[in-house]
């Protein structure tokens, strides 16, 4: 099977081109996703979130409070790294099995989408690295489009290594700062070329 690691700054577009992949057939599993299951009530996560922030941190109906542990994290480097000890195991370990599956399955080709894919030093599990980029005013349209400040954006690009330095460490990139189809286009040509 060809695994593919899908990565990018955030807001360029690796959602979209995980929907993409898997209506094309293509196993995709998305680390976001699991970041949101593994804190759901009940799972072990939420509770040495609990134990490591505070009551504050959680809903009254016990959920976690996402946006006071993104203001939280994201304006404290130490708190983060203790986020991150407490959840990047548990997602690894999700998609890790999520690819054997495929494996015994025996699927062609799956995509893994990981926003921090070098920051974790997961790229020796992939065949080839994508890269998911578009430049930094289109980037910061469509972040101040979601609603987030300027404080925030800043705050989460900080978190990660900047696009250039995916971009130089990737096999593929996608530039996703045209038409939907073009965007589209580039993946179809970067599977096709990589088709057994």
């Amino acid at each position: 099977m060809q695994l593919f690691g899908l990565t990018g700054g955030v807001g360029m577009g690796k959602s979209v081109a995980a929907r993409w992949l898997g209506e094309h057939g293509i196993s995709v599993v998305d680390t976001d996703v699991l970041a949101r299951q593994v804190v759901e009530p009940g799972q072990p996560a939420l509770d040495e979130i609990r134990a490591a922030f505070g009551d504050e941190v959680i809903s009254t109906d016990g959920h976690l409070r996402r946006d006071e542990m993104a203001r939280r994290v994201f304006s404290n480097p130490a708190d983060r790294q203790r986020l991150e000890h407490i959840l990047h195991p548990r997602i690894r370990e999700l998609w890790l099995t999520a690819v054997a599956g495929w494996r015994a399955e025996g699927r062609a080709r799956g995509a893994v989408v990981i926003p921090l894919l070098f920051e974790t030093a997961a790229e020796k599990n992939f065949d080839s690295i994508i890269c998911i980029a578009c430049s930094a005013a289109t980037q910061l349209q469509r972040l101040s489009e979601r609603g987030w400040t300027r404080e925030q954006i800043s705050a989460r690009l900080a978190a990660q290594w900047p696009v250039q330095q995916k971009i130089a460490r990737a096999n593929f990139v996608v530039w996703t700062e045209g038409a939907m189809d073009i965007h589209f286009a580039q993946l179809k040509r970067i599977f096709l070329a990589a088709a057994p």
